[in-house]
């Protein structure tokens, strides 16, 4: 119990407390009243000195930041860093995403990205591994051996082995199928001698043959119960494929109600098993588009990271928000003249058409450097000899080749010959680059008394129109590659209607030229091959099939910065996609060692 006198100490104690924190603030207040409130009207006094030290703060504070900002360079540096979306715009549709039929920019661009291949291309268009750690050749030139990683995986987690390489060719060798690659590996027999040993033997000697394997694989443990008559229409193509490449199909979405309005958005994300480590972006979608001036809009509205497949860049674009890349392609633009029927059977109107027309006023023009070209084979290549190029620039012999052949001028400027015009229709694709082309070929044939008619049909009209013949002459690109093994395009069994690509446009015949070409791709030695290739060449330039123009340029037009991205040669525009896992879009800045 506490006792009364405790009770009355402890109250005079709170008390005594209450009158001190009172008497505290009473002087608190006094202090405040007679220290701050009655000196505020000094201030003004003072005014000047406190402003300038006011200003000294501020200047002070301002310049330490300046000061830690600038050197920051010194000790802080710029890194790539992974993640992101990439969205890439490209011309054309999609359709399907099977290695064994994709084709064209959009098909073969999500075929890449998904799937991965044997052999790929470097950075400078030459063959290095991918699925494959090695290669060798037998000393017959028939018989490749082929080793394979182990740890390579498909995307549904599933291992690849050598059973789905041998599924992949032997539906490709399966007629039923219908792929593309069927002539290329009808009669190459495929066999394996260990788990990780693919043998391939050849019937006969094939030089290019490597080059055959650099198509994508597709999973036997998805597909193996599907019918080769099947294939090509299997939701697996366009719904969701299974591959083994850098990224993993997503989603695709379709908008437009017109075929002329229509696009798709292919999304992708990125592989998480990918032999070659786990790719930087996080997503890569891929936007098709009908027409480049709706895709350059949707660039200039940030709608995409890059732009594939255009012509030139117009001025109108800010150049400080983008980074263009024009990278040389293994290929060339060529006319090709049809010489199985009319006006351009004569040989005489041919080497006319090729010698009335100065090349290079006609490259100064693009609005991308090109290399002009004047053989079936490109400068550099195995087997090129500058002493065997097309007939040059000579208006007055093009001239007399057309008299001395008998096409005669007649009071309209143009030249007939026993009632018949000499004139033809010119194709060519619908671009402003091959306007240019098409418009100064006209006014060169003109010059000499030819009359050309010049159309650029749609991209999916001149395709049919390509790959029906249904033309007199074309121009057009071709992808010759590395290997100059030039036989799809040149060789008379190549323009049959029979033929499996009939990429002979010329549909050009002639048994020293097929003789040469067949001779060309069956050696090994280097040296050899050049002299087989010599009789085409001299048969090629007497007998003028096509007008060789100059080799195309890849343009890659990218939005900011895109590190790892070093191409500087491409065999096709979709091998762009070479070192694709090592892009990156972000940065950060760190601290320097």
């Amino acid at each position: 119990m506490i006792d009364r006198k405790t009770k009355l100490r402890f109250r005079r104690n709170v008390r005594k407390g209450k009158r001190q924190v009172e008497d505290m603030s009473v002087q608190a207040e006094e202090h405040l009243e007679r220290l701050f409130i009655r000196r505020l009207h000094r201030l003004i006094q003072v005014r000047r000195f406190v402003l300038t030290w006011i200003v000294l703060i501020v200047l002070l504070i301002s310049g330490s930041i300046f000061q830690l900002r600038n050197l920051s360079k010194y000790y802080l540096s710029t890194s790539p860093t992974s993640g992101g979306v990439f969205t890439e715009g490209v011309i054309g549709s999609f359709t399907n995403a099977n290695p064994l039929y994709a084709n064209g920019g959009v098909d073969g661009g999500v075929s890449r990205l998904i799937f991965s291949s044997l052999l790929d291309y470097s950075n400078n268009g030459e063959l290095e591994n991918d699925l494959a750690t090695g290669w060798k050749v037998n000393e017959s030139g028939k018989v490749y051996t082929v080793t394979i990683r182990t740890d390579a995986k498909w995307h549904d987690g599933e291992p690849l082995t050598v059973d789905d390489i041998i599924f992949t060719y032997k539906m490709i060798q399966n007629p039923d199928a219908q792929s593309p690659l069927f002539s290329a590996w009808r009669d190459v027999r495929v066999t394996t001698t260990g788990p990780d040993t693919i043998v391939f033997t050849l019937p006969n000697v094939f030089a290019a043959f490597p080059y055959s394997m650099t198509n994508g694989i597709i999973p036997k443990h998805i597909l193996k119960d599907v019918k080769p008559d099947q294939l090509r229409a299997d939701q697996f193509n366009t719904v969701k494929p299974i591959g083994s490449g850098p990224f993993a199909w997503e989603r695709v979405e379709v908008s437009g109600q017109i075929p002329e309005e229509r696009q798709e958005q292919i999304a992708l994300r990125r592989n998480q098993f990918y032999y070659q480590g786990v790719p930087k972006l996080q997503r890569f979608v891929i936007k098709t588009f009908r027409s480049e001036e709706v895709m350059l809009r949707e660039f200039e509205q940030r709608n995409l990271s890059a732009m594939s497949g255009l012509a030139s860049v117009s001025d109108s674009i800010n150049a400080s928000t983008m980074k263009k890349y024009s990278l040389p392609l293994t290929g060339v633009v060529m006319v090709f003249f049809k010489t199985s029927e009319g006006v351009l059977q004569d040989k005489a109107v041919r080497k006319a058409l090729v010698q009335s027309v100065d090349v290079g006023s006609i490259t100064d023009q693009l609005l991308n450097s090109v290399v002009r070209a004047d053989s079936p084979l490109l400068r550099g290549q195995l087997g090129y000899d500058k002493a065997l190029t097309q007939l040059g620039y000579n208006v007055e012999l093009a001239k007399k080749h057309l008299d001395d052949a008998g096409w005669k001028l007649t009071g309209d400027g143009f030249r007939e010959k026993e009632g018949v015009k000499l004139q033809f229709s010119l194709k060519a694709p619908n671009t402003s680059e091959y306007a240019v082309v098409t418009s100064n070929l006209q006014e060169f044939w003109r010059a000499i008394g030819v009359k050309v008619d010049v159309d650029q049909p749609s991209d999916t009209e001149l395709q049919s129109i390509v790959s029906l013949h249904q033309y007199d002459a074309v121009a057009y690109s071709i992808s010759i590659g590395k290997d100059p093994d030039v036989f799809a395009f040149w060789h008379s069994s190549q323009a049959d209607i029979r033929a499996d690509s009939r990429l002979n446009l010329s549909e050009y015949n002639s048994k020293v030229v097929d003789q040469s070409l067949e001779s060309g791709r069956t050696r090994t030695d280097p040296e050899l091959r050049k002299v087989k290739y010599q009789p085409f060449l001299k048969a090629w330039i007497e007998d003028a099939p096509a007008l060789a123009l100059y080799q195309p340029q890849y343009l890659y037009v990218v939005r900011g910065e895109l590190d790892g991205f070093n191409s500087e040669l491409l065999n096709g525009s979709n091998d762009r996609y070479t070192n694709v896992h090592n892009w990156t879009i972000r940065s950060k800045k760190v601290y320097k060692n």
